[in-house]
């Protein structure tokens, strides 16, 4: 295992800067406005899932003297949008479907707020939220793009590139998003900024690996997710290791197919399907580590979650996961979609345990460090504190 002396922090490919990347003709703009800016914050759902999660921490703790946050769901709203009015914002859905009614509703709703800046967060708020900012006037517009996928079809795909000319700043969470702007989908370097998804380290409270052979996943049971990879990484890993198991917590569409899977592999010794829970910290720290198969991932919160607790993660190296897990130090990265690499790294995790304790360390200091959620907020405030300011020169 590398050691952890002298370790430098991972460093950005896309600019020296691992906070912020933002791609400006003059990024040190920068104006501290007289009254707070009123943000608003435009989801598809205010439901569950790790975006939600991610608002519900923009309302807790954004600075009020420089933010007055507004959040508006395109569909359906649930327990997150209770949590956001908990914390005094405001929580509107709309009461509209068809796409003309929901951008008359959206137009009429900026209209009458008189929001400084829109932030759109995914493919489908961009693409019509950004025409009723547009249309009723709205000065900035921010769109945050969370995963790699734009969208479901090439017309999606298209609409969202067209609609990319009217927002004032691309958001990716990953300097392999960030790349992915530039490179695939040819948006211009002016337009693409790069800020890392935070979680706040305070409420996973340090507890460290249990010593236990035994890890842990959390994610919903999607084809995106790759579980069957895992459990087959598991039928592996268990052979070197006959008392080694697996905690699934999560569910979804391919429950039953995974279950089916982890049968034929006579793994019912060896693999627990939990479904959902609500105690996940505790969870986390009943394994040993954390390990995840994805084939497409943002910057991963359940990740930054384990790492706080101080679990040692095992991930694959697609989307962030690169930026966020140091191999040798936090934990180790295998290819995707290959059951034999994965049970390689869970192999070479499992045969560390005495540095468990150490690699936990380390991945709660780089969460503070880098991925806390005080910096990310932060750093969106400046952003769109800068846009504004750019804006007002130019009148």
């Amino acid at each position: 295992m590398a050691s952890l002396a002298g370790h430098a922090p991972h460093t950005s490919t896309v600019s020296h800067n691992p906070s912020i990347v933002s791609h400006t003709d003059n990024p040190h703009i920068e104006e501290t406005p007289s009254r707070p800016l009123k943000v608003c914050h435009v989801s598809l759902t205010l439901k569950t899932g790790g975006l939600e999660r991610l608002l519900v921490d923009f309302a807790r703790r954004h600075d009020h003297d420089r933010a007055e946050l507004t959040f508006l769901a395109m569909r359906e709203i649930g327990p997150f949008a209770e949590y956001i009015r908990e914390t005094g914002c405001e929580v509107h859905q709309l009461k509209t479907r068809s796409r003309l009614a929901q951008f008359q509703e959206m137009s009429a709703f900026f209209k009458a707020h008189q929001f400084d800046v829109i932030h759109t967060h995914n493919t489908y708020p961009h693409l019509y939220a950004t025409l009723a900012a547009r249309w009723s006037g709205v000065p900035v517009i921010v769109n945050t793009r969370h995963g790699q996928r734009l969208g479901h079809n090439w017309r999606a795909n298209l609409q969202y590139r067209i609609t990319t000319r009217l927002v004032d700043r691309i958001v990716a969470v990953s300097d392999d998003a960030a790349r992915l702007c530039l490179n695939e989908d040819r948006l211009p370097a002016s337009v693409v900024a790069r800020i890392w998804n935070g979680i706040d380290p305070a409420q996973f409270a340090w507890r460290g690996s249990s010593q236990e052979l035994s890890a842990i996943t959390v994610c919903r049971l999607s084809a995106e997710k790759d579980i069957g990879t895992l459990l087959k990484a598991v039928d592996r890993v268990r052979r070197v290791h006959p008392t080694f198991k697996l905690i699934i917590v999560g569910d979804g569409a391919e429950r039953p197919h995974l279950e089916q899977l982890a049968a034929q592999l006579d793994l019912a010794n060896h693999v627990s399907f939990l479904g959902e829970r609500h105690d996940i910290p505790e969870l986390l720290a009943q394994a040993g580590f954390f390990v995840s198969s994805s084939l497409s991932e943002g910057i991963s919160l359940t990740l930054l979650e384990a790492m706080a607790v101080g679990l040692p993660v095992v991930a694959t190296a697609v989307g962030g996961n690169p930026e966020i897990i140091l191999p040798g130090v936090t934990g180790q990265l295998a290819p995707a979609a290959d059951p034999e690499q994965l049970a390689s790294a869970m192999l070479e995790i499992c045969q560390h345990r005495n540095d468990w304790l150490a690699m936990g360390a380390a991945g709660r200091e780089r969460v503070q460090e880098f991925f806390h959620i005080d910096r990310m907020i932060d750093d969106y405030t400046r952003l769109y504190e800068t846009l504004l300011a750019e804006k007002s020169k130019r009148r």
